[in-house]
């Protein structure tokens, strides 16, 4: 069976507002900031984290779990751009700006946002832009740690 390879098949927009994020629509993330083309190859995470709680009694001779609440650590490395166009992630995603970031895995970039199509949608707010340190032979980049605000819609559908 192939393995699905992820080059060239994400797509990442920041929106400014979302009606349903269950249900983000074709109008609303084609209005929103793409932000693929200046994000770093690896510079893509969203890392849920699922915390433990404990189920054990005093009669137990074993520790028993079950899960407990989930959370996100999310980020983007960027790239600068040399010109307003280019660089508008870096004028945009400034500390306390609120939205929604949305993420389409596994179908070509080039695609269209369509109706059908599966994408996560997670509302957040920008923390403080952290520059990168210069380094030969790289381009200038910055990250924007993003807080997850509310419960994110991770397997939505767009309407």
């Amino acid at each position: 069976m192939p393995d699905l390879i992820s080059d060239g098949k994400t797509r990442v927009a920041w929106m400014t507002s979302c009606a349903n994020i269950n249900a983000p629509t074709v109008a609303e993330l084609n209005a929103g900031l793409d932000l693929t083309k200046r994000i770093t190859p690896d510079g893509l995470k969203i890392d849920p984290s699922t915390a433990d709680v404990d189920t054990s009694s005093l009669a137990s001779t074993f520790d028993t779990k079950t899960v407990g609440r989930v959370g996100f650590d999310n980020e983007l490395t960027i790239k600068r751009g040399d010109n307003g166009t280019d660089d508008a992630p870096y004028s945009t995603l400034k500390y306390g700006v609120a939205g929604y970031l949305a993420v389409r895995r596994g179908v070509n970039y080039s695609t269209a946002w369509a109706t059908g199509q599966k994408v996560e949608i997670y509302p957040s707010t920008c923390g403080e832009p952290q520059n990168s340190s210069p380094a030969a032979n790289e381009v200038m980049k910055f990250v924007s740690p993003q807080k997850v605000t509310d419960s994110p819609a991770t397997a939505a559908t767009v309407a």
